[in-house]
């Protein structure tokens, strides 16, 4: 199988945590469809040809800033360019919940999408305001409203904790919100302080302070303990999936399962390499006008590949399967892994090595010290 991640980098506004790259250039929307359509034909060959196409996922930026015609022109090219190839488990589509109105939810109902993936962050309306996001926690329970009258049976949202006198309490309410939703998972993520951003500028000017660590750490502790009793399974370390609803796509960059990165600072992964499209609209535009890729690659080698599986299958319930490891790394692996078995941090189990939940919350030492040197 493989998928493909379709990069849409239009905001109307951007919101002070963000480091992805995006633009707020309305006027480029028409052209860069265009262009997407003229990269798939131009990438027709990056994936191996016996892959079957399985999933296909519109991020951002902001994805729900297309117009209907100009979703289903992408998702008409892309039948286009792998018609034959296509046997689509999953397609989703990232949306700011203030753009989910009934009516747009009846136009997404008439593409191939069958996924949707909100960036609901908080239902505090202060914090939403804090963070600069443009709708209201209504806004975000009403698109849920939408998307299931419009036949949606698939929704995703994400959480944030984490925020600058951020109390428990008040986490254990966004909790409560977002499970008396019944959405089929839930991504949490504690508030990152990206270089560069907005947010971090704040931090660095003593405008706010980071909450403390432990805190953080005992409302991710809450998180685990409220989602899985309320029947998710912690499938990834900041994902919840009911049963059956494991995010498809993302899971393809934890598994090692290759992808065609399309648009502007989208990345490709074959197996055997990475590349990425440079993150400049204008000069992504021009050449691929001209028939050329702007893109930069990395060819992957043995020791780079085992350190990507570590610091990708170890993100995941099942961990890492040691039958799939060379000899040498697989040696390499549970000699370092050693002290953390003891120590209760790993388990190997039926043939995997994985992190348990006590080792999720040094999970990034962990990794680091499983890595080569």
């Amino acid at each position: 199988m493989a998928g493909i991640y379709i990069h849409i980098p239009f905001c109307k506004s951007r919101c002070i945590y963000c480091g992805f790259y995006s633009t707020t250039r309305e006027d480029l929307r028409d052209e860069y469809v265009d262009t997407l359509c003229h990269e798939l034909e131009l990438r027709k060959d990056y994936l191996p040809p016996t892959e079957s196409i399985e999933t296909i996922y519109l991020g951002g930026g902001t994805p729900s800033l297309l117009s209907g015609h100009q979703l289903r022109r992408i998702f008409l090219y892309i039948n286009k360019v792998y018609g034959n190839r296509l046997n689509l488990k999953e397609v989703t589509m990232e949306c700011n919940p203030d753009d989910v109105t009934e009516a747009y939810a009846s136009q997404i109902a008439l593409t191939p999408v069958n996924r949707i993936s909100m960036g609901v962050q908080t239902f505090s309306d202060s914090r939403l305001a804090f963070l600069h996001r443009r709708h209201h926690a209504r806004q975000a329970k009403n698109a849920v409203k939408a998307l299931r009258e419009n036949g949606i049976k698939n929704i995703s949202i994400d959480l944030m904790f984490g925020f600058p006198g951020e109390t428990e309490d008040e986490w254990e309410k966004d909790i409560d919100q977002a499970l008396s939703l019944k959405v089929e998972h839930i991504s949490a993520y504690s508030l990152m302080y990206e270089e560069g951003t907005p947010l971090d500028q704040l931090l660095k000017q003593g405008k706010i302070r980071e909450i403390d660590d432990d805190l953080s750490l005992k409302m991710y502790d809450t998180l685990i303990d409220r989602l899985t009793t309320a029947g998710y399974e912690h499938y990834e370390i900041s994902n919840f999936a009911l049963p059956g609803y494991r995010s498809i796509h993302n899971s393809s960059y934890w598994h090692a399962i290759p992808y065609i990165g399309i648009g502007a600072a989208a990345h490709s992964y074959d197996l055997a390499s990475r590349q990425w499209n440079i993150a400049n609209l204008p000069t992504y535009i021009n050449s691929i006008s001209e028939d050329k890729i702007p893109m930069e690659k990395e060819i992957l080698d043995e020791r780079t590949q085992y350190d990507d599986l570590v610091t990708t299958a170890l993100r995941t319930c099942e961990g890492i399967d040691l039958k799939s490891l060379r000899p040498a790394d697989k040696a390499y692996l549970i000699e370092n892994a050693h002290p953390y078995v003891q120590s209760g941090l790993i388990e190997i189990k039926d043939g995997y090595l994985r992190i348990t939940r006590k080792g999720i919350y040094v999970s990034d030492t962990i990794m680091s010290d499983l890595m080569h040197v």
